[in-house]
């Protein structure tokens, strides 16, 4: 059974509104191409007890159901990063430098000093600090970091893990992504979900609601749904209703639909195909 995929997004800029989010769409298009769906995202600001409470839930899920979650932003090392830490508390073990993490942060610094024309001083009180970034709750394995090699980390629990990688797009999306074709590579599907719907003028969704449950039991593996919109620019007042799943069942699934709406006296629009 594929397990849930989850996204949780941290940042105090994106709760604010200085900075626009642009994880979860990219999430959806990373789990989309490997024919998987995005089930839930949650947004949390830079405080430590609300961000150790979400990710508590995330591990919860992980154990309980399997469920692979990515964590954005917040495992840099200045006074407001704090998802390291929460993440040990959340899952009451200690903090500890990752040797693997420490070697690519040193590396890293050697090739910044170089590229600086500087020599490399690994007592440095600002070399020592950057080491921090290494340090993650005890156990975490290393998600590598082909931007400028600082690692992010995933930390498992039971069957599934959460996957910690910064904020940064340029760094995380990559990082997902290799997330995704390392180790979940046997979750991708090789027929990816799709829609179908049609625009539908003049209904009433309490209406057609026992078409869309007994749509939904006679085709296992099909969601219905149904997206009501007042003031559409195009159609105005209307429902798209339709059905997604995987191409083979949504084909029988659509078909029943579109003949169980014989039975309405409804005008039609365009059908949709996503």
């Amino acid at each position: 059974m594929t397990p849930s995929f989850g996204l949780i997004i941290v940042g105090d800029e994106i709760l604010s509104g200085k900075r626009t989010d642009k994880h979860l769409p990219k999430t959806i298009e990373l789990l989309a191409a490997r024919g998987l769906p995005l089930a839930y995202a949650d947004y949390v600001g830079d405080d430590p007890a609300r961000i150790t409470a979400t990710l508590a839930r995330a591990f919860a899920a992980s154990r309980d159901s399997g469920d692979v979650v990515f964590c954005t932003g917040g495992i840099g090392a200045t006074p407001d990063d704090h998802t390291r830490q929460c993440a040990a508390r959340a899952l009451g073990v200690e903090l500890v430098l990752h040797p693997e993490a420490k070697r690519l942060i040193e590396e890293r610094m050697q090739d910044t000093a170089k590229e600086q024309g500087t020599s490399f001083d690994p007592a440095h009180p600002d070399n020592l600090h950057r080491l921090n970034m290494g340090v993650f709750p005890a156990g975490a394995a290393i998600i590598p970091n082909p931007y400028n090699k600082i690692p992010g980390f995933s930390c498992r629990a039971g069957q599934g893990a959460v996957h910690f990688v910064p904020g940064f797009p340029v760094m995380a999306w990559p990082m997902m992504a290799w997330v995704l074709d390392q180790q979940y590579a046997h979750l991708h599907q090789t027929s990816p979900t799709i829609e179908k719907s049609v625009v539908v003028f003049g209904g009433m969704e309490a209406a057609l609601t026992p078409l869309m449950v007994a749509i939904e039991a006679a085709h296992p593996g099909v969601k219905v749904f149904s997206l009501p919109s007042v003031d559409h620019p195009q159609h105005g007042r209307h429902i798209e209703l339709g059905v997604k799943g995987a191409q083979g069942v949504v084909e029988s699934a659509y078909a029943d639909l579109r003949a169980g709406l014989q039975a309405f006296d409804l005008q039609y629009g365009p059908e949709l195909v996503r």
